[in-house]
């Protein structure tokens, strides 16, 4: 028997309600917190005016919070004496950073609309700015995510890919969170700011041969074959502190820092889309916004799921 018009219309309503709630918009804090976003930008802007590493770190933030189980901010959490959070994963220990900048947003953010932003949008958002402060293009960030009262180590340790990881590691690694091989090869072109420590690429300036010789020298001269293992080198050595798209003609020319930057360019299936993006900037920007877009879709909490919490760095 047909259901009454009514029960049906009600019935659609809580349908639509339900799907909504899963969805982020741009415009989720325009009458919740109109400032939020400003009052991030100017935050974002600030640090990296003080120290242009800080753009490519915060954009990292984002990607280790987002390849472990979604876009939950999961990767700011401090362990405590009975939990145990991200940061001493192999991929993250002595090496993600930025925390306290993210600390100074959601208190500035705190202070105008409380319990209101969440710290996976403040991520999803420095993130985008950073790569604007640093002459990047922009891209419209999707949000109303919520925040994690868990975070997973293992996974951590299992699902980031790693500087010494093969094409098909690494293209296995980010199909596993829905990604092509073209946007493997787009997300990696973040490796245009930033830097590595000499741990992450002793192997390749040693021992690999699809490095250019010269590059490679340089490279030692900074990086010894024992000691120094935190010593930094730029992954851009043309550009360093500007989001372009030279990234690509490094690796044309045999400069990538890590093993896995030059696997994108080694004589494999990657080869013509690095070409493409070192030929042209304008479409690099583009691929490059969307696939940030999709990766900030990533599992994210929304609805009633979660919590927005007060402090970044623990559960409420």
């Amino acid at each position: 028997m047909a259901l009454p018009i009514s029960k049906v219309d009600f019935l659609i309503f809580m349908c639509l309600i339900g799907l909504g709630s899963a969805q982020l918009s741009s415009n989720f804090y325009a009458t919740k917190c109109p400032n939020a976003l400003s009052t991030i930008k100017s935050a974002v802007n600030s640090a990296v005016a003080k120290e242009a590493r800080m753009g490519a770190s915060l954009l990292r933030l984002h990607f280790h919070d987002c390849f472990v189980q979604g876009c939950d901010a999961s990767v700011l959490l401090d362990d405590t004496s009975n939990f145990t959070g991200e940061k001493t994963a192999g991929p993250n220990a002595n090496s993600i950073r930025g925390f306290e900048v993210i600390d100074t947003i959601k208190s500035q953010v705190e202070s105008l609309c409380p319990g209101v932003v969440s710290c996976a949008d403040i991520l999803a958002v420095a993130a985008r700015d950073s790569v604007v402060a640093l002459g990047g293009a922009s891209w419209n960030v999707l949000l109303g995510r919520r925040d994690s009262t868990t975070a997973s180590l293992s996974s951590a340790n299992s699902d980031l890919p790693a500087p010494f990881f093969n094409l098909s590691g690494l293209i296995s690694a980010f199909s596993n969170k829905g990604f092509t091989t073209k946007e493997l090869v787009t997300l990696s072109g973040a490796h245009t700011i930033g830097q590595a420590q000499c741990t992450a690429f002793r192997t390749r300036i040693y021992n690999e041969s699809n490095i250019d010789p010269t590059y490679a020298k340089s490279l030692q001269a900074n990086c010894p074959s024992v000691g120094g293992d935190t010593n930094l080198s730029p992954f851009d050595v043309t550009t360093p502190n500007k989001f372009d798209n030279a990234y690509y003609t490094n690796l044309r020319n045999k400069k990538g820092l890590l093993h896995s930057d030059q696997q994108l360019f080694n004589g494999v299936s990657t080869d013509s889309q690095v070409t493409a993006y070192s030929n042209n900037p304008a479409t690099f920007n583009i691929d490059f916004g969307n696939a940030m877009i999709k990766m900030g879709n990533l599992s994210p909490l929304t609805g009633t799921s979660g919590q927005i919490r007060t402090n970044c760095r623990k559960t409420n």
